[in-house]
C-alpha cells in the first residue's frame, strides 16, 4: 500500500529547487520526457545508484536487484531515478597492472555518486553494491553528502564444489601456487578454476566484500539482515524492496547519513571486523568513511576495537566456513548480539528505524551451528589484526592476525620493488623459509593505487612455504592470510623508510610489542626509486591527491591527521 507523498512538511524536499516554480519549467519538461508527471514533482526523488556490470559475478545480478528497489520506492510514495557507476573487480585484475585501478575506483565511484545526486538535487539515495570497493565508496559518498540514504549489498556467492569439498576463489589462487610448484597439473588447475565460482555473488569468505557488508550493517548504514542474504537466495528481492521503502522513510524523517555514521558506530563496525576475522582492508575503508564524515576515527581506533574483540567467527580465509554458512547460522545479527551481550558494542541507530540492540535481539541462532562461537570460547583469543609501528612504519602498518598464532618473527629481508618481481621469485622457488619478503613502491602514490598482494601470499601457500613474513606499503586481499603486514606508512614513494631497506637486513616484527623494526642505520642511506613510466589520466590525478594509507588513502582535501603512537610506543618500551 502506497504512502502519501511528502507535501508541505517542515522539511521541504531538496528536489523542490528543480521541480517547483515557474522558473523550473524547463527542468520539468525534461523530467516529463523521462516519464515523470505532475504528481511526481511533489514526491521524493530517490537516486537508485547501481554498480551493475556483466564483467564480474559480484555485480552481474545487480541490474535485476534494482527493480524491487524501485518497487519499494514507489510503494512508499517516492519516485526512483536510476544511475549507474563503475566497478573494478579485484579478482580479475589481481596480479596485473589493472589492479592499480581497484582502490582508485573507490574514489571515482564516490565522486560519481556525489555528482549524480548533487547535480540533480535528489532527496535520497539507495546504493546497490557488490565488489569490494563499491561498498566503502557508497558509504563514503553518503558520508560526504550527508543526505538520506542507505547501502544494499548484492550478497555473497555460494560455495563452489570440488573433490567433495566446498571451495572459493581463495582455493584458485592457492592452486596457482601449487601449479607453479609442480604439485598440480594443468587439468587439476582447470578443475579448481572451473568449480570455484558457481554463479552470482561476491567472493564467498570473510574477504573484503563480506567484511564491509557486515561493517555497514553494524554501522547502521545498511538495514540489518539485508546484506547477509546470499545473491541467489529467493529472499534477496524482498530485502531490496524493503530498502526502497526505508529510504523514503529516511527522507520523511529527515534522517541523513551522518546520523548513522558516528564514532560509536564506526567502532562497532571495527569490532565486527575483528570478531569475524575480517579483511585488513576494512581499516583503510573505515578510516576513509570517517574522513568523509569529518570524524577523527583512525587506525588507532581500529586497533582498540581489535584488542577488545577476539575472533569468534570460524570463517575463511583463516577458518573453515563461508559467508553463506554465517547467514545460515544466524548472520550479522548473531555477531551483533554476541558483541552487545559481552559489553563490547554500544547501541546506535540504524536505517531500519530500530536500534542496533533491537535488531540484535531478533537474532535466531541455528541449533548446532559452529560458525559463530562466544567470547568465552573464541576461535582466536585475540583480534584479527593489529596496528604496529617502528623504524619501518613510523605512521603505522596493519598486521593480519587471523589464521595464525605467531607472536614474533625475525629474518633477513628479501626486497622487491614491485609485486611482480616478488611473485616471480616465489614461483621460481627463490624464497626460503625464514625470509621476510619486502614489497615496496606499491603504496597509494607509488603504485599508484596500492595493489593487493594476494597473488604472492596465495602462491606461498600453494607451494607450502609457511615460515615467511611479508611486509608491503601495498595492501592484502581479504583472502590473504599468513604473517603479513600491509599499509606501511609512509610509503616508499613518499620517502618512507621502507624504501631504505636492503637485502639481508634483519627485520623484527613483534605482535605483542606492536613493533616493526630493522637492524640497520637507515639514516645513512638514500633511496633509489625504480624507474617507471609516469602515471597518466585518472592514475596521475590520484597519485597527486591521495593521502597516506594511515589516513584512509582518501583524495579529499584536509582529512583528519593520521593517528600515531610511535612516540608512545617508544616511551613505553
Amino acid at each position: 500500500m502506497s504512502k502519501n507523498p511528502i507535501q508541505n512538511s517542515e522539511r521541504p524536499l531538496r528536489s523542490a529547487v528543480v521541480t517547483r516554480g515557474a522558473n523550473r519549467a524547463a527542468a520539468r519538461s525534461y523530467l516529463r520526457a523521462a516519464g515523470l508527471g505532475d504528481d511526481d514533482f511533489s514526491r521524493p526523488l530517490i537516486a537508485v545508484v547501481n554498480t551493475w556490470s556483466s564483467v564480474t559475478p559480484c555485480n552481474m545480478h545487480l541490474g535485476d536487484l534494482a527493480e524491487p528497489v524501485r518497487r519499494g520506492v514507489r510503494e512508499a510514495g517516492g519516485v526512483p531515478i536510476d544511475f549507474n557507476t563503475i566497478v573494478v573487480t579485484d579478482g580479475i585484475s589481481m596480479g596485473t597492472p589493472g589492479m592499480k585501478a581497484s582502490l582508485i575506483s573507490r574514489e571515482v565511484i564516490a565522486d560519481s555518486i556525489e555528482l549524480a545526486v548533487q547535480g540533480h538535487q535528489l532527496d535520497g539515495v539507495v546504493c546497490i553494491v557488490g565488489c569490494d570497493k563499491t561498498i566503502p565508496a557508497a558509504a563514503m559518498a553518503l558520508a560526504r553528502m550527508d543526505v538520506p540514504g542507505l547501502v544494499l549489498y548484492g550478497g555473497t556467492i555460494m560455495a563452489g564444489r570440488h573433490a567433495d569439498k566446498d571451495i572459493s576463489i581463495q582455493d584458485v589462487f592457492e592452486a596457482i601456487g601449487a601449479h607453479g610448484a609442480g604439485a598440480l597439473d594443468d587439468d587439476g588447475l582447470k578443475a579448481v578454476e572451473s568449480a570455484a565460482c558457481p554463479g552470482a555473488g561476491a567472493c564467498g569468505g570473510q574477504f573484503t566484500a563480506n567484511t564491509m557488508a557486515m561493517a555497514l550493517s553494524m554501522m547502521g548504514l545498511s538495514p540489518m539482515g539485508a546484506n547477509d542474504v546470499p545473491a541467489v537466495h529467493p529472499g534477496k528481492a524482498a530485502e531490496a524492496e524493503r530498502c526502497g521503502n526505508l529510504v523514503v522513510d529516511l527522507v520523511r524523517q529527515g534522517h541523513t547519513a551522518r546520523r548513522f555514521i558516528t564514532h560509536r558506530s564506526l567502532y562497532n563496525a571495527a569490532l565486527a571486523v575483528s570478531a569475524s576475522g575480517g579483511s585488513t582492508n576494512a581499516v583503510l575503508h573505515l578510516t576513509a568513511i570517517a574522513a568523509e564524515a569529518g570524524l577523527s576515527f583512525g587506525i588507532e581506533d581500529c586497533n582498540d576495537a581489535c584488542e577488545a574483540a577476539p575472533v569468534i567467527c570460524d570463517l575463511k580465509p583463516g577458518g573453515r566456513f563461508l559467508a553463506h554458512d554465517l547467514f545460515a547460522a544466524g548472520g550479522t545479527r548473531l555477531v551483533a548480539k554476541r558483541l552487545l551481550e559481552a559489553g563490547k558494542a554500544s547501541d546506535t541507530p540504524t536505517v531500519s528505524g530500530r536500534s542496533l540492540t533491537d535488531e540484535a535481539e531478533e537474532a535466531i541462532e541455528t541449533a548446532g551451528q559452529q560458525v559463530v562461537r562466544t567470547f568465552t570460547s573464541p576461535v582466536i583469543p585475540r583480534g584479527s589484526f593489529a596496528v604496529i609501528y617502528g623504524d619501518i612504519a613510523p605512521e603505522g602498518a596493519v598486521i593480519k592476525l587471523a589464521g595464525h598464532d605467531i607472536e614474533r618473527f625475525e629474518g633477513p629481508a628479501r626486497v622487491f620493488d614491485g609485486e611482480q618481481a616478488a611473485f616471480e621469485a616465489v614461483q621460481a622457488g627463490a624464497i626460503s623459509e625464514g625470509d621476510v619478503i619486502v614489497i615496496r613502491y606499491e603504496g597509494p602514490k607509488g603504485g599508484p593505487g596500492m595493489r593487493e598482494m594476494l597473488q604472492v601470499t596465495a602462491a606461498l601457500k600453494g607451494r607450502g612455504v609457511q615460515n615467511v613474513a611479508l611486509i608491503t606499503d601495498g595492501r592484502f586481499s581479504g583472502a590473504s592470510y599468513g604473517f603479513v603486514v600491509g599499509h606501511v606508512a609512509p610509503e616508499a614513494a613518499a620517502g618512507g623508510p621502507i624504501a631504505l631497506i636492503h637485502d639481508g637486513d634483519r627485520v623484527r616484527i613483534d605482535v605483542r610489542a606492536r613493533s616493526i623494526d630493522v637492524d640497520a642505520d637507515l639514516s645513512t642511506r638514500r633511496a633509489q626509486p625504480p624507474q617507471k613510466p609516469p602515471p597518466v589520466g585518472a592514475f596521475a590525478k590520484y597519485a597527486a591527491l591521495v593521502t597516506s594509507s594511515a589516513q584512509g588513502a582518501v583524495t579529499i582535501p584536509n582529512p583528519p591527521p593520521a593517528q600515531s603512537r610511535a612516540a608512545t610506543q617508544r616511551e613505553a618500551s
